[in-house]
């Protein structure tokens, strides 16, 4: 560790850089857990491709709900990436070290592409409340236009948004310890380090998670609401099912995400006897939901699995051809 450690101007030590220890407590044999996290991310990587090219290639899906799922693909795709090759160095190289800017770096990346999927599933919903309480005039309200102006927003709301948090953290005196019990550059786990207060970063952090993700889910909570009061007044129950069944996989979604946000956050704030669960729910809410979101849209969305098809036959006449 001394070799991480440098002298500053004020007589004191000061970290160059961290060493990401991996998950605690299993130590020994963690390169095992590498094997399942390779396919996620590559499933993940795959499925989200796919996803891209089946609505870029099918002018049937070209539409305001699949542009959504697409622009939540390329959130999802960086969201992975930004963790798992770091990770997966971690247990394939023993690439520990991570200078301090990297580490800050990452801090941000994953602060701001959370930000960016939870800002998705609120235009996803504002998508559907339109398409179901205002079907009449869904193509004037959610055009083009809206999709660019709110996917805009979105980015430099969640870009500009979280700047803090990286930034009060590198603020921080590391004079002492710098191994992070951690695959990745947490928040909370790089700050633990600190040798002076750290409640200033904690409090930031969770005021502007209720402030960015607390508003969108607020909003999405409203959507929904209206929606359901919508559907319960449709004469038709076949009806009312088809207008349910377009929100299904959405919902689905939204529910495992913010789920999983609460969980980790609350895992991280009791400080549980077993440093694992709260490491590994962690890493497990950056990889799951992008591998998982493709999955649930593709078996509950008719349209896109028909798209998928026709992509699938296309390459193949492709391949046919060129034999």
């Amino acid at each position: 560790m001394s070799a991480s450690l440098k002298a500053s101007n004020s007589s004191k030590f000061q970290v160059s850089e961290f060493i990401l220890m991996g998950f605690p407590g299993i130590h020994s044999w963690q390169h095992w857990l590498s094997l399942p996290l390779a396919f996620l991310y590559l499933s993940a990587i795959g499925a989200n491709v796919l996803i891209l090219v089946t609505i870029f290639q099918d002018p049937a899906l070209q539409q305001p709900m699949y542009y959504f799922l697409g622009i939540l693909s390329v959130v999802d795709m960086g969201l992975a990436t930004t963790i798992v090759p770091k990770i997966l160095a971690i247990f394939w190289f023993d690439a520990k070290v991570i200078s301090l800017p990297e580490c800050f770096a990452q801090i941000y990346a994953i602060h701001c592409f959370v930000g960016m999927e939870s800002g998705i599933f609120l235009c996803m919903a504002f998508d559907r409340y339109v398409a179901i309480c205002h079907p009449l005039r869904y193509p004037s309200i959610v055009t083009d236009a809206l999709i660019l102006k709110a996917t805009v927003f979105m980015v430099l709301r969640n870009g500009l948004f979280v700047i803090p948090v990286p930034v009060l953290a590198a603020q921080r005196n590391y004079c002492s310890r710098n191994e992070i019990e951690h695959c990745l550059c947490s928040n909370l786990g790089v700050t633990s380090l600190a040798c002076d207060d750290r409640r200033p970063n904690s409090i930031c952090q969770l005021v502007l998670a209720w402030i960015g993700m607390g508003s969108d889910l607020g909003l999405i909570i409203l959507s929904y609401t209206w929606i359901l009061r919508s559907v319960l007044r449709l004469n038709s129950a076949e009806a009312a099912s088809k207008a349910l069944s377009t929100c299904s996989s959405h919902l689905i979604l939204i529910l495992f995400f913010y789920t999983a946000v609460v969980v980790v956050s609350v895992t991280h704030l009791a400080e549980p006897k077993a440093p694992l669960i709260p490491v590994l729910l962690n890493v497990l809410h950056n990889i799951i939901p992008p591998s998982l979101n493709p999955l649930v849209y593709a078996l509950r969305t008719k349209e896109l699995r028909a798209g998928f098809q026709k992509v699938f036959r296309l390459s193949l006449e492709k391949h046919t051809r060129h034999q």
